[in-house]
Formats: C-alpha cells, sequence, structure tokens
C-alpha cells in the first residue's frame, strides 16, 4: 500500500509512523520542510507527496484544520485521479465536507469524511507515536452507508492504524456528538484552569484536578476554528451545562442539603447509564 498523509502534526505524523511501521510506503505533504525533512530521518516518511505522485496512493489521510482540507484538494483535486481514497481526518465534518464533496464528484476521485478517536494535549510531529491509533474508535461519513464492499475496502486501508472500532455516521450528527464528548470537555478544561486558585493548587491537587485540566493545554488556533465551525452544536451544549450548574450553584447557596443530593446522585445515575 502507498499512504499520502497530508499535515504530519501529532495526527498525521502518527499515522505516517503506524503505517511505516506496518511495512506500508508513506509519502507526506507538511508546509514546514524542517518537519517533512526530520520525518524522513525518522524513517517515518519515505518521500514528499506531490502533485505527480498522488495518483499512485491507495490512501490519502488528510490531517490538517478544517478550511486547509478545502484549500488542499482545491490545490491538488485535478491531480488525485481515482484510485486514491481520500479521508480527512479534522474535528469537524460539515465545514470540509460541504466543499469537500463538491470537489471531489468536479474531479472524479473518492472523497469521505473521518475522526480519529484519539489524541493527548500535545501537538506536533514530536509527540507523535505509531500505536496512537490503537485500540481507538474512527469515526467515517461515507457518500454511501449500505455500501458494504466500500466500508469494507475503507477497514482494509485503515488497518495498519490499528483502530477497534469502525462508526459510520454523517456529518451532522458527528458535529452534534462531538460538541458534547470533545469540545465542550476543551472548553470546560481551559475556563475551569482560569481561576486564580490554579496558581497555588500544589500540595493539594491530585487525580480530579488533573482529569479537568489536562486538555486545558490545547493548540488555541486549531481549537478556535473547531468550535467556530460547529459553534450552533457547541453553545447548545454549554447553554445546557449553565443551566446544569446553576442548579448545584443554587442549592449550595440555599443550604438545599436534599436538593443538592438528588442533583449528585442524578448525574451519578446518568454516569452510570451512559457508561456502565
Amino acid at each position: 500500500m502507498v499512504a499520502g498523509i497530508v499535515g504530519l502534526g501529532l495526527i498525521g505524523g502518527s499515522f505516517a509512523k503506524a503505517y511505516h511501521a506496518a511495512g506500508e510506503k508513506v509519502l507526506a505533504k507538511e508546509l514546514d520542510k524542517s518537519v517533512l525533512g526530520f520525518a524522513e530521518l525518522s524513517d517515518a516518511v519515505d518521500g514528499e507527496l506531490t502533485k505527480e505522485n498522488i495518483g499512485e496512493c491507495d490512501l490519502i489521510l488528510i490531517c490538517v484544520y478544517p478550511q486547509a482540507v478545502v484549500d488542499f484538494l482545491s490545490e491538488m483535486g485535478p491531480y488525485i485521479g481515482k484510485k486514491p481514497v481520500v479521508i480527512d481526518c479534522c474535528g469537524t465534518k460539515r465545514v470540509p465536507m460541504y466543499e469537500g464533496v463538491k470537489i471531489a464528484e468536479k474531479y472524479g476521485f473518492l472523497y469521505i469524511g473521518g475522526h480519529p478517536m484519539a489524541g493527548t494535549q500535545y501537538s506536533g510531529f514530536k509527540y507523535a507515536k505509531e500505536t496512537l491509533f490503537k485500540g481507538a474508535p474512527m469515526v467515517i461519513v461515507p457518500p454511501e452507508y449500505d455500501n458494504i464492499v466500500l466500508l469494507d475496502r475503507i477497514k482494509e486501508l485503515l488497518a495498519p492504524a490499528g483502530f477497534r472500532k469502525i462508526t459510520v455516521t454523517t456529518a451532522e450528527k458527528h458535529d452534534e456528538m462531538i460538541a458534547f464528548t470533545s469540545q465542550l470537555a476543551h472548553v470546560v478544561s481551559n475556563a475551569y484552569v482560569k481561576s486564580p486558585t490554579a496558581l497555588k493548587h500544589k500540595g493539594f491537587s491530585a487525580g480530579s484536578y488533573k482529569d479537568m485540566t489536562r486538555v486545558a493545554w490545547l493548540n488555541p488556533q486549531m481549537w478556535a476554528e473547531l468550535f467556530l465551525d460547529n459553534k450552533d452544536y457547541l453553545i447548545n451544549e454549554i447553554d445546557l451545562l449553565i443551566r446544569n450548574l446553576s442548579e448545584y450553584r443554587d442549592a449550595i447557596e440555599k443550604d438545599d442539603r436534599e436538593g443538592l443530593i438528588k442533583l449528585l446522585d442524578d448525574g451519578k445515575k446518568r454516569k452510570e447509564e451512559v457508561d456502565g
């Protein structure tokens, strides 16, 4: 297999390392030539992905910001051809897919939305690792949801990454769910750590603090774009959270022990319900 990787950050770099470790040929496109050179020296990439060789790929994974996906497809679309399966791996689906599908139809290549559900609070190729996706879920948004042959082909192409499960959905459903499972968590974590008390937490914190603040260490440019691309769903989740927090605050302010116990018990039961 020949895998083309666009963007050698945490996600793209981890794909490159995983596919290369599996014995596949990896071609990469990266704006920062020093990163591309380091990836080649570290034996994660075999060469540069160009207009001349992109059509040789079996799979192209685009691991950049949503608008950059559209820019890449607009530039390289005429050269992709019918052989590669093109999958974007950015954190929202409606924005890149709205334009991406039109570009794919114009030039006749197969384009699929994707989102590997794995990552860390760090960014950049230096934090990439070949096992990042091992056992993780992968969400895909294909053009046809009942095409078993296509889904089998996608699973085969993604096999070197080591995903545990492939989930098929729509762009709208993906963005609705990701607003809750990922984006809201990043907003809350980033806001939570802004308390002045955070400057004095050492010696008073353990697992709860670490869990709550891990993703506050984020890439501001990337997450700002993702939040704005998905603002309708994300604002809805933020509003729901504010209303829920207000109930806890009111119960505490009023010394409403029974009301507070009920709120806490409801949350505990919901956690048991959704996560077992």
